[in-house]
């Protein structure tokens, strides 16, 4: 893996699917002697707990123009 000019390296595809890292995922480096490691920030773990038990709760079969309709009134 190479360091970019920008100081940028890419995280392999499947390192991120089994980390669950994703575009706005937050991460920190922790460094421990001669080796740094990436890791998920708590902020990004916390953030991503707390929204997992809605997943699939919305049942109600509306279009996006019915809803905008309930929310603005007439």
């Amino acid at each position: 893996m190479r360091v970019t000019s920008k100081g940028q390296v890419t995280i392999p595809q499947s390192i991120r699917e089994k980390m669950g890292i994703t575009p706005s995922t937050e991460i920190d480096f922790k460094e421990e002697g001669a080796k740094i490691y990436i890791v998920k920030s708590k902020a990004s773990q916390k953030t991503g707990k707390k929204f997992r038990r809605f997943r699939g709760v919305a049942t109600i079969k509306m279009s996006t123009d019915e809803i905008m309709a309930l929310t603005r009134g007439k």
